[in-house]
């Protein structure tokens, strides 16, 4: 664990962790071993449709779920290569290690994605 981690907000480790800033993100994938992201916008009707299948991952799966408008911080958007959203990011042991831009992605196969890396 890093100092960064103070500024991991508190959880609910049942549902999709919000995260405002790359800081958060940051600590957040600094501070858990299996970390999925899912980069969004308002008024995405995908990304809304995609909120009880995160819950039913972080539920799921041993990842830590996490949800994050990447215009909220904006330099983001060209760190992680956003292009569309709903895009899911996996990292683990800190590292980004797999990406997912196919829109809307039922639980199975988001829990089989995370998965892999557990």
């Amino acid at each position: 664990m890093t100092d960064d981690t103070d500024a991991v907000p508190e959880y609910d480790p049942d549902r999709p962790a919000p995260l405002s800033t790359a800081d958060e993100l940051d600590a957040l994938v600094a501070s858990e071993d299996l970390v999925l992201v899912e980069f969004y916008t308002s008024g995405c009707s995908i990304c809304q449709s995609m909120e009880p299948i995160l819950s039913n991952v972080a539920r799921e799966s041993d990842a830590v779920v996490a949800t994050m408008n990447p215009r909220d911080d904006p330099p983001l958007v060209e760190e992680y290569d956003v292009r569309s959203v709903p895009l899911l990011l996996l990292f683990s042991e800190g590292e980004l290690v797999d990406r997912l831009a196919d829109g809307f992605v039922e639980t199975d196969r988001l829990v089989e994605f995370v998965g892999r890396e557990e």
